[in-house]
């Protein structure tokens, strides 16, 4: 069985209430492995399909625990989507975010979260909503490294454009900048270096991100010719209002 958070024109219920405009419709996803919630508003049947990935949610507590639920608190990357005016328009949740799946267990927000089953969930529910469209890839922290991971390893995807906000490409770099066990069950974007930067692109590093820093994305891309903006004002959740629209003419 799984758990959804509740829901109405607000998502309630342990997660940060933010409005759902009414043309997003909520939609579960099955596949062979997890549930994922997703939330869609596809009102061009033939066009170009934006999906924003959430970050990794509420994987850890305030006292560097894992958590029991990873059902994301912040909502800047659902503010992000259900801001947006293209015509199709989708917030994908990682596996275990407001779905608890049979299959969930701590290691698929900690250790596994870019494992390969991880990346091939999400690959295929991106894959049941598009079909043979273009798709842009949105990511958020560590939606960035599962937008890059699918991109890669799912060559059958049309993608047009990945954008990534405070995006978390190197994982392993990021653990150790912070001196952090090692996620070692999983795949690293920094091993598919030459495929993903032959992928039209933008990253945006915010100047006080103490998360992810504007230091470790300039790294990621140095020596690669893809745009690159730092944000002035920027933390790792707040201060992005200035490139939402930006983001939103991206079709």
């Amino acid at each position: 069985m799984f758990r959804f958070c509740v829901f109405f024109l607000f998502l309630i219920a342990g997660c940060s209430s933010i409005v759902i405009p009414n043309a997003f419709e909520y939609k579960e996803i099955a596949t062979d492995t997890f549930r994922l919630a997703s939330w869609q508003k596809i009102s061009n049947n033939s066009g170009a399909v934006k999906i924003y990935i959430e970050g990794d949610g509420a994987s850890f507590d305030a006292y560097g625990s894992a958590t029991k639920d990873p059902t994301p608190k912040g909502k800047m990357i659902r503010e992000l989507a259900f801001g947006d005016y293209s015509p199709n328009v989708i917030y994908l949740a990682r596996p275990c975010q407001f779905i608890m799946s049979d299959i969930c267990s701590v290691r698929h927000w900690t250790t596994a979260r870019f494992s390969y089953e991880v990346i091939d969930a999400t690959y295929q529910a991106i894959k049941q909503i598009v079909g043979s469209r273009d798709v842009i890839l949105v990511g958020f922290s560590g939606g960035a490294q599962v937008a890059g991971l699918v991109a890669v390893l799912k060559k059958d995807l049309n993608v047009k454009k990945i954008i990534s906000v405070a995006g978390n490409l190197d994982h392993l770099a990021w653990t150790q900048y912070h001196d952090l066990p090692s996620l070692n069950e999983s795949l690293n974007l920094a091993d598919y270096k030459n495929d993903f930067f032959r992928i039209q692109q933008k990253h945006y590093a915010g100047n006080n991100d103490d998360v992810i820093s504007a230091e470790l994305i300039a790294k990621f891309i140095e020596h690669s010719k893809v745009d690159f903006e730092v944000v002035e004002g920027a933390t790792h959740s707040n201060g992005w209002d200035a490139i939402y629209d930006s983001i939103w003419r991206i079709q």
